[in-house]
């Protein structure tokens, strides 16, 4: 009977598995950062529910961490730790229409107003100052809200970070990709060595993406408009800044991340070798030390 039971139990989780391999993937992302001791909340914000992990000690220093595009708190999983560990306070939101925020139809997506719900996100937790870091889009927002709140934050961090007014040069129609080859190019722009998606994961992150691939449409057509570009801003900053760029990102190219560089006098190149876009979950083990040893300085 205990056999026979374990069995259905088996095949029923290999069938979620089958059906739905980017929920189970996403799960088991969150349970990680549950281990790890996060607790999952929600908050409204600007009348929209924002859902967001919480993690390490209460008492220690914030950071606050945002997702990219296309993207979800979970995605910081391998990152967060290693603040954590070194004593950091650390809040990853999922930015509205992302992972398990609400998706207001109503909303611009563009970066100011999801940097205005980042600075909302802080007056609802009451975090009165804090160290700020974005990744990709992420990156793109928090430099607003650095730019605009510079008595918020005492540190920023940017992770391959959009903001630039550079055109891309590869079709950004493929964040929402209609077909399997579509997201095979995709990866292979996320990533160096992109590992074979099988035929039955594939279908369901295409089945995924069809379901949010207005949001991320909308977001892109604000970003591709130009008129929110952070060039002019950058110089302004006054704050310690780090800037970590995979070596072989082929989303937005290391030569982006050393005009950054430029642009911010007082700011710290990192280039992470042998990572592309994902350097934040693919590398955390080469990020994580330099970052906390700048958070430390």
């Amino acid at each position: 009977m205990f056999f026979g039971a374990l069995l259905i139990l088996l095949f029923c989780g290999l069938l979620v598995i089958w059906e739905r391999p980017v929920e189970v993937f996403n799960d088991v992302n969150e349970l990680r950062l549950l281990l790890a001791g996060a607790q999952t909340r929600n908050v409204d914000v600007n009348g929209i529910r924002i859902h967001y992990y919480a993690l390490g000690p209460v008492a220690g220093p914030v950071v606050v961490l945002v997702h990219g595009l296309g993207g979800r708190s979970e995605d910081w999983e391998a990152l967060a730790p290693y603040l954590t560990r070194a004593g950091y306070r650390v809040y990853l939101p999922d930015l509205p229409g992302y992972g398990q925020s609400e998706q207001p139809r109503n909303f611009s997506y563009s970066v100011p107003d999801e940097a205005a719900i980042v600075v909302g996100f802080f007056d609802a937790l009451g975090l009165r100052q804090i160290d700020l870091g974005g990744w990709s889009m992420g990156g793109w927002i928090v430099q607003y809200v650095a730019a605009n709140h510079p008595e918020r934050i005492r540190k920023l961090m940017l992770f391959d970070s959009a903001g630039l007014a550079v055109k891309p040069k590869w079709d950004t129609r493929l964040f929402t990709p209609n077909s399997a080859a579509e997201l095979e190019q995709l990866d292979q722009l996320l990533m160096p060595k992109p590992p074979h998606v099988p035929g039955f994961i594939a279908d369901d992150i295409l089945r995924y993406s069809k379901g949010h691939a207005w949001v991320i449409q909308r977001a892109l057509a604000s970003m591709l408009g130009g008129h929110d570009t952070t060039d002019q801003l950058l110089p302004k900053l006054r704050m310690p800044v780090l800037i970590v760029w995979g070596d072989v990102d082929r989303i937005i190219p290391l030569s982006e991340g050393q005009a950054v560089h430029k642009l911010i006098p007082q700011s710290q190149l990192d280039v992470v070798a042998g990572c592309g876009h994902l350097a934040p979950r693919q590398c955390a083990g080469q990020i994580g030390p330099n970052l906390v040893a700048f958070l430390r300085q």
